[in-house]
């Protein structure tokens, strides 16, 4: 009888125990669902055959667009926080690279909320523009809104995870992706401020498939990208062993043709 009666004293905190094995993986489910981030996809591929609408309504098919390698945006035009910045850091490094906008890349910028229309993409190109010093880049940086379904669509192709606050704000994370002409993730860019360079290089990259300027094949050879930093740095090992085995090859060539004209000096 004693025993018994332990027997059931004990079944509720087993119960209990065993119950709270499974929290974290309770705990992990939601916060999975409401992660906020980039989970890069790099290699994946986005369909060019979404459609988006321009800063005047009118419908724009990625495939259209995306005839060059272009740089994503995924942002919203109301957000109170850091898309604004974000555009003007693009803007900015615009303005400062090289690389010609409609011949060398192309800028989609895509609101990913579906309650935003044309007036809102109008006014933010509007207030770029105003800022913009230099050529704008005109028809080659499109503003566009989308509907739901191809705003998730866009959104988990590229990894671009947010969460809705409120009623008309999102928690989203700072980036821009560059897709290849191909509509292949090729690089993402983290921040709100972006180094000319680092834009430059990754447009390079997602241009590599393509034939391109000798001077880009030498950058993406004595540059790579440092995952960790988040940015290009000079592959100094690749350039030195490189130089090294040039002049070991210019040294062997010279002992072979110094060798060659003494022996001819000698049987002369």
């Amino acid at each position: 009888m004693t025993v018994q009666i332990w027997r059931q004293r004990l079944r509720a905190p087993a119960f209990f125990c065993v119950l709270l094995l499974f929290v974290p993986f309770f705990v992990t489910a939601q916060s999975g669902a409401m992660e906020v981030g980039i989970d890069e996809k790099l290699g994946d591929m986005v369909s060019l055959d979404l459609t988006v609408y321009d800063h005047e309504g009118n419908a724009i098919r990625l495939a259209d667009f995306v005839d060059r390698p272009t740089v994503l945006a995924l942002v919203y035009y109301r957000c109170p926080d850091i898309c604004s910045p974000l555009l003007m850091g693009l803007s900015d490094a615009i303005e400062k690279m090289t690389l010609e906008p409609g011949e060398d890349y192309k800028v989609l910028t895509v609101s990913f909320n579906p309650n935003e229309g044309p007036e809102d993409a109008h006014h933010s190109m509007m207030h770029l523009q105003g800022m913009f010093h230099g050529e704008w880049p005109g028809a080659s940086w499109a503003f566009t809104t989308a509907d739901s379904v191809t705003a998730a669509t866009l959104t988990d192709a590229v990894g671009f995870k947010y969460a809705q606050v409120g009623t008309d704000q999102f928690n989203h994370a700072g980036a821009l992706t560059i897709l290849s002409v191909e509509g292949q993730v090729a690089r993402y860019l983290y921040g709100i401020t972006f180094l000319p360079f680092d834009l430059k290089m990754a447009l390079v990259e997602a241009a590599a498939g393509k034939v391109g300027p000798t001077i880009n094949r030498v950058l993406l050879y004595c540059f790579s990208y440092d995952s960790e930093g988040q940015t290009y740095v000079f592959n100094f090992l690749r350039v030195v062993g490189s130089m090294i085995l040039f002049f070991t090859l210019i040294f062997v060539a010279w002992l072979v043709i110094s060798g060659r004209r003494s022996r001819k000096l000698q049987e002369a």
